[in-house]
Order: C-alpha cells, then structure tokens, then sequence
C-alpha cells in the first residue's frame, strides 16, 4: 500500500535528505587514491549521527556498514572494507541512508578516483542525465512507466544498458516502500502518480550486459561481463505545488 505524505511529513523528508545528501558530499571530498572504502564509511556514519540521525543502512537486513560502497564492475551494496583501497581510474558507487525525526533519505552517486577512461566518464554522465530525464516525468497524472520509459531511453539511446534486477522504491517512514520504480518500462503503464507520494528514483547503468549477479557475501553485485557499472540516486517527493528531490543539496552533483 502506497503511503501518502502530508506537507509536515515531506518537510520532515527535506531534513532527512539534506542530513543524507550533506553525508555524500563529505564522501566525495575524501575520494582518492589510497583511501579504504572504510574510512569512507567511517566518515559518512560519523557525520550521520553527528547530526542525530541514525546510518539508514547499518544493520538492514544485516548489513554491517553504513553505506554501500561498490567499485567499478560492482553495482551495488559493496560492503566497505579496510582492504578495499581506492585506486587511479577506479569508479566508486557510494549509497547513503539517513534516518531521522521518522523518516528516510536515500541517495547514491558515482564518483571518479582521479582519471578515469573516456567510457568511464561518459557511463557516469549518462547515469546522472538518465535520473532527470525520469525526474521530469515525475508528474500528477502520470504513472511509473513514464519514469521507467524516460531513464530506460536515455540509457538505451546512449548505448548503455540499465539493471532489471534491481529497482527504486518508495521511501518514508520505512526505507523501501510501494510503489516500485523500475528503471525501464512502457510509458503510460503502471500506478498513477500523485501529490504526497515519495519515491527513490536510482538508475543502475551498465557499460555491457543488463546481467548481473551476487557475490558470496550475500550483498556485492556485479555485472556478469565485467563491464563497468554506475549508480545515481536521489529521494523525489511530488506535492502540489511540483517535484522535491531532498537529497540533492548541491544542484550540480
């Protein structure tokens, strides 16, 4: 069942996402050669609490950080570890939750380790332009397929490839809520939007393959070619008076 937001609770969100999205710009500062996945999670979980919100992520489901930390061919939910050292070239996925006053936000973001190939490059601008091409369909009226259809174009017309197996989601008071946000789809199809609703919109963009897979570790995913992966999220809430993405606190990020 779809939860419906008041404005108290959208401007509760706001905070919520600004605490996440502040998280991942203090992240991206310290994005360089030699540093551990772990100091990096180390640093997004200490500014989280700092502000007395909780890591989002830290114990969901079991997972034991507080963000997922993924590099190149990983899509998602790589575990932070002091092993894993950033280097040259490198592209680093960085997923952050912050909990707090009852609600969620939830952003991610690609981040190049110094020079990255020309591929590598293109792959992340083109995931970023793929999250506002679904944005702009975010629209009273309009149903989920529009923002599927819209990210899945960009993507696709781009000769890239988005994830199936993993989707966005609803987002409030419980990390993953209704409705589903896929990133493909038929425009046109699906639940209808409207005022109130809150939404994680996140395309996952494959160099390769749409194909992916899990790691042992119950959480790392990776594409099945080895091709490159990039990852863009932001919390989206519709209102009547338009769109609010609540994580993005540096408009050109």
């Amino acid at each position: 069942m779809i939860q419906l937001k008041n404005s108290a609770q959208i401007s509760a969100m706001v905070e919520a996402g600004r605490i996440t999205g502040e998280a991942l710009l203090l992240a991206r500062e310290h994005v360089r050669e030699g540093v551990s996945t772990y100091e990096l999670d180390s640093m997004i979980r200490n500014y989280i609490e700092k502000c007395g919100a909780k890591p989002s992520f830290l114990g969901y489901s079991g997972f034991p950080a507080s963000a997922c930390i993924s590099i190149n061919d990983e899509v998602i939910h790589g575990i932070p570890s002091k092993k894993r050292i950033l280097k040259e070239g490198d592209i680093v996925k960085i997923d952050v939750g912050a909990f707090y006053k009852g609600f969620h936000g939830d952003s991610a973001r690609t981040i190049p380790v110094g020079r990255v190939s020309e591929e590598a490059s293109r792959l992340i601008d083109v995931t970023r332009k793929s999250f506002f091409e679904g944005v702009a369909a975010v629209k009273a009226g309009n149903r989920i397929g529009d923002i599927g259809s819209s990210i899945q174009n960009c993507v696709e017309s781009a000769g890239f490839s988005v994830v199936r197996k993993y989707i966005g989601h609803g987002i409030g008071h419980a990390l993953h809520e209704s409705p589903d946000v896929p990133n493909f789809g038929t425009a046109g199809r699906g639940t209808r939007l409207c005022s109130g609703m809150t939404i994680a919109i996140e395309p996952m963009v494959n160099t390769g393959s749409e194909e992916v897979y899990e790691l042992p570790d119950g959480w790392t995913v990776k594409t099945r070619d080895r091709g490159l992966s990039a990852h863009y999220e932001n919390t989206v809430a519709l209102t009547s008076d338009g769109v609010i993405i609540t994580t993005l606190v540096d408009k050109e990020w």
